[in-house]
């Protein structure tokens, strides 16, 4: 394919997954699958994906960290679980075939999405939980989502920032900016492993980046003005392109 049509078809993609993964996480579901529709190999695309994913997580991250919700005190633990969980997972993911997964979240993604549709799901509740047992439990949710995320990865993000405010009850700003982190950090221990191994499409990956580092701005902006009323729309679509995803993986159609 021409490379000039090549950056045509990623970039505004890109973009569009910056902006979704700055608000509601789950923005591969739409970036990955952009470089392998302009004809690159897989082991390229998700390579190169991880360079300009990273760079707009890496955006996001500090933008959020200079509007108060980055706390060191909530995400340092949760970041060195992920990390952990993460590199299990990769593990697992050599010895065991990732089908019996797939079928399961078959069923796990539309009770996510039933849950979210409910009225008070992700509002902050008037008593929160002490410190510690907040920290314990992202602690504990940051390692399994990392084992996800390391054995197969889709929707981490959402799947990690709705269980934060839903299970260790932290705030919506508190988990966005909890997860972030968590995101940028395995982001950026695989694009390592990548640019290691020269996977990686440098000049598609930067210029991509900047694209995805848009489209994040646009977003962490949303963000901060409409929180919970922009955050669940665009995670329930986030879900049902994972839905869809993950069918026609099961059906053999992709």
């Amino acid at each position: 394919m021409d490379v000039v049509l090549t950056f045509l078809i990623v970039c505004p993609l890109v973009a569009l997954a910056g902006f979704v993964d700055a608000i509601a996480g789950g923005g591969g579901l739409i970036s990955l699958p952009a470089f392998l529709m302009a004809g690159i190999p897989p082991h390229t695309a998700m390579a190169t994906n991880k360079l300009s994913s990273s760079m707009g997580t890496a955006l996001a991250t500090a933008r959020l960290g200079m509007q108060g919700y980055l706390k060191p005190r909530l995400f340092v633990v949760p970041v060195v679980a992920g990390l952990v969980g993460s590199a299990a997972g990769a593990s697992l993911n050599l010895l065991v075939d990732d089908g019996a997964l797939r079928a399961i979240m078959l069923v796990v993604i539309p009770l996510t999405a039933a849950y979210l549709l409910r009225p008070h799901a992700m509002v902050e509740r008037e008593e929160r939980l002490p410190y510690a047992r907040t920290l314990a439990l992202s602690t504990l949710l940051a390692l399994g989502i990392g084992a996800y995320d390391g054995f197969y990865g889709p929707g981490t993000g959402t799947f990690l920032l709705l269980l934060l405010t839903s299970v260790a009850q932290m705030t919506l700003n508190d988990a966005a900016g909890t997860t972030k982190a968590i995101n940028l950090t395995t982001n950026l221990s695989a694009l390592v492993v990548f640019l290691a191994n020269g996977q990686v499409w440098i000049a598609l990956g930067l210029v991509a980046g900047v694209c995805n580092m848009a489209g994040a701005w646009v977003g962490v902006n949303l963000f901060s003005s409409k929180g919970v009323r922009v955050v669940k729309p665009l995670m329930l679509c986030v879900l049902a392109i994972f839905f869809v995803k993950t069918l026609l993986e099961v059906l053999g159609v992709v």
